[in-house]
């Protein structure tokens, strides 16, 4: 590999860097700009499995017994 090959390889990965961190800039700037005004779907991703409130017994130590 020749100097001038080497070169701009370097110059050509520091470029392509800069580029994705320049867009990624971009893309969040635009992103916290237009989020006071998204209004969201109301999508789930996850289904419910429960419809009633949970509830949680502690555990007891020793032959009491959980009332």
């Amino acid at each position: 590999m020749s100097i001038e090959q080497a070169s701009t390889f370097l110059s050509a990965t520091i470029l392509t860097a800069l580029g994705f961190v320049i867009i990624t800039v971009a893309v969040v700037s635009i992103n916290n700009i237009i989020h006071k005004y998204w209004k969201s779907f109301g999508w789930k991703f996850f289904p419910a499995y429960f419809h009633e409130p949970v509830e949680f017994v502690e555990p007891v130590l020793g032959k009491e017994k959980h009332k």
